[in-house]
């Protein structure tokens, strides 16, 4: 088993507004020296928009805005913007989150070249109605019946019309272009879906109904092992090593208590990611202390952004929906616990 030290709260709520109800799920970036943690603030009535603070070091707050950096402002999101996670591919930062309008919950894209003023870029992954969404993608071949379970909006919502779309979140981008070509991770229950493009302008309407014919190709990954059992989830933006890509994702499975969020490992090949190299056996870690025990939401470690100083990965994560908290890991001594599961039958 791998040692993963758990180092505590950086975050809470606060008085404010904007954050009353619980502070999680941040996204962070380091550039020219700087710590930059971008982060999910819920006020009441789980309205969400995003905040911002800079630190100094890892567990360091160095400043906090007192407002948000980024908040509703198209119908699409009416409801909020969740979950965000960044990286900065040649010199431009991208900024993914979740745009939720009350019903519909779907990925979408802010781009930025100084982290002060971003420049919404709108929904990226595809609006089909699971009606579209089943009959493209079982035009092949029977879909895993999870798809039809989480996703059928009769066990979301009370309602079903045209403009109730399958839910697609957890959009995170690869932080480098490979081989001159966009990768990013999207997930519709129960897998984590890869998308690999020359340029974003090709996420057309017609794009997705091709890339829904040949759904199978797409598969990242899919759960495995016990404490993913339920579905899995893209996590923080994928970090470059010589062993390949690692990727830390999240890990749901149902129990009687309901579902548990655990911190999962991967290891993606480096020239073409789509290629699962290993997996953790085991959850990197799982809900056991107080705090992410109980809140908001109870029994949750939800990875979502990781700093890498020297050989050191600090893992960011939302503690029960209601705090923002860190956990530490050696990188070489994860990858080499992750060379010791290597799947070669998982090769796409």
């Amino acid at each position: 088993m791998i040692e993963v030290k758990k180092e505590g709260i950086l975050l809470e709520k606060t008085a404010f507004g904007f954050e009353s109800d619980g502070v999680l799920n941040p996204a962070v970036i380091m550039d020219k020296g700087i710590i930059h943690l971008f982060y999910r603030a819920v006020s009441k009535g789980n309205y969400s928009t995003i905040g911002y603070c800079r630190l100094s070091g890892p567990m360091t707050v160095e400043e906090r805005l007192e407002n948000p950096l980024l908040f509703p402002q198209a119908p699409f999101e009416s409801h909020g913007v969740e979950d965000p996670r960044i990286v900065k591919i040649d010199q431009l930062f991208y900024l993914t989150y979740t745009a939720y309008d009350g019903i519909n919950s779907l990925g979408a894209l802010a781009t930025s070249l100084d982290l002060e003023q971003f420049d919404k870029k709108g929904i990226l992954v595809p609006c089909l109605t699971f009606n579209e969404f089943a009959h493209l993608s079982e035009s092949k071949s029977p879909l895993n019946e999870k798809y039809l379970r989480y996703n059928d909006p009769k066990s979301i919502h009370d309602k079903n019309d045209s403009q109730i779309f399958v839910w697609d979140k957890n959009l995170v981008f690869f932080p480098r272009k490979i081989q001159g070509k966009f990768f990013f991770l999207h997930r519709i229950k129960p897998d984590i879906q890869i998308v690999v493009v020359d340029s974003l302008e090709e996420l057309t309407p017609n794009f997705w109904q091709n890339y829904f014919l040949n759904l199978g190709k797409n598969i990242l990954l899919s759960p495995l092992h016990e404490h993913e059992v339920s579905y899995i989830g893209g996590g923080c933006p994928p970090i470059e090593t010589d062993e390949g890509w690692l990727l830390i994702y999240h890990g749901v499975h149902d129990t009687v208590k309901g579902y548990v969020y655990s911190a999962c490992a991967a290891l993606l090949d480096l020239e073409n990611p789509q290629n699962e190299l290993a997996r953790l056996p085991y959850p990197l870690f799982s809900p056991d202390l107080e705090w992410e025990l109980k809140g908001q939401v109870n029994n949750v470690c939800f990875p979502s952004g990781a700093l890498v100083i020297d050989d050191t990965l600090y893992i960011y994560y939302g503690a029960a929906d209601e705090h923002i908290a860190c956990a530490s890991v050696s990188v070489t001594s994860l990858l080499k616990e992750l060379l010791q599961h290597r799947y070669q039958g998982l090769l796409n």
